[in-house]
């Protein structure tokens, strides 16, 4: 049970084990997968790393949620989870720069790779903190990869994404404001960890061999708030690794707004991204970061909406 603190934005004891029925059902589809695909399965070391690790995150998560470790274990433990990845050979081996094509990443690739894991599972892990925003997040971000992925001619990641649109969308039936169920870490970790993975099997591993930078600009708005309020409060000298109520969408919701109003927000929010992934599939490799210039200048002009008002308000 998620009993109410000072840090919380709700004020009923609520279960917060929701996240298991987001795994069994990933869990499900995988197997079924596996048991009676001929084409849908990738090179079986790849899968079988990602299916492993993917337990292996929810697994420690949900012994997280028993028994409320501290971050720096939570870290820890979750570091073996992404090395089981780069050991099956899961890693961002090149990208594209604009002016220089795609580049070669050598060595650097598995530090990169690592980040990149360990930041997006930690990332929906931060933002899963009212009601229905990570879920329904999740929802949208999986339909147009799943879309994007199909059409560029998947023959895995896209049957894969299903299986985690059909979890999460079903569990947001029941986390839609008011809640009556959390997914607590054991969904969020592992929905940002299967996210991050994806994105890598989807750009070299998969028949489909869809742009990596598809999946950070479908979450866009995830990361930003997570590395703004990361900055932030370091730069400020807090303590980043205790909790808090500052991310950007728990200041709007201790603006006024409601756990619906916000979390509609960034549904919008992931729809115009999703577009703009869509986008950035028909666009050259070396333009594809352009893409992202109008998300981030909307993020800044967000962020400094939010703070300024925080700020008259005395919430920071």
């Amino acid at each position: 049970m998620d009993v109410p603190n000072l840090r919380s934005a709700h004020i009923i004891a609520t279960p917060k084990s929701g996240g298991i029925s987001i795994v069994a059902t990933f869990l499900i589809g995988v197997v079924t997968i596996f048991l009676i695909a001929d084409k849908v399965i990738v090179r079986q070391a790849y899968f079988y790393g990602f299916v492993l690790s993917s337990l292996l995150i929810a697994s420690i998560s949900l012994y997280d949620d028993l028994t409320n470790k501290p971050f720096a274990v939570k870290l820890t433990t979750q570091f073996v989870a992404v090395i089981v990845v780069l050991w099956s050979g899961l890693v961002i081996d090149q990208i594209s720069v604009p002016l220089l094509g795609n580049v070669w990443l050598g060595w650097i690739s598995y530090p990169i790779s690592f980040l990149w894991i360990l930041g997006l599972t930690n990332a929906f892990n931060f933002m899963d903190g009212i009601d229905g925003l990570a879920a329904g997040v999740a929802v949208i971000a999986s339909v147009f990869f799943c879309v994007i992925t199909f059409n560029e001619g998947s023959t895995f990641v896209y049957i894969t994404t299903y299986t985690i649109f059909s979890g999460a969308l079903g569990f947001l039936c029941y986390n839609w404001a008011p809640a009556r169920i959390f997914m607590g870490d054991v969904g969020s970790a592992f929905l940002g960890f299967a996210f991050a993975v994806l994105a890598i099997i989807a750009a070299r591993y998969d028949s489909s061999h869809t742009p990596f930078l598809i999946m950070p600009l479908l979450l866009f708005n995830f990361i930003y708030d997570t590395f703004f309020t990361f900055i932030r409060r370091l730069l400020r000298g807090e303590r980043v690794v205790d909790a808090h109520r500052t991310h950007l969408y728990q200041l709007c919701n201790r603006l006024g707004y409601s756990h619906r109003e916000v979390s509609l927000f960034h549904y919008g929010m992931c729809i115009v991204q999703g577009l703009g992934a869509v986008w950035m599939v028909n666009t050259p490799s070396i333009e594809r970061l352009y893409v992202f210039a109008p998300f981030f200048l909307f993020q800044i002009a967000y962020s400094f909406i939010v703070i300024r008002r925080a700020r008259k308000l005395e919430l920071l």
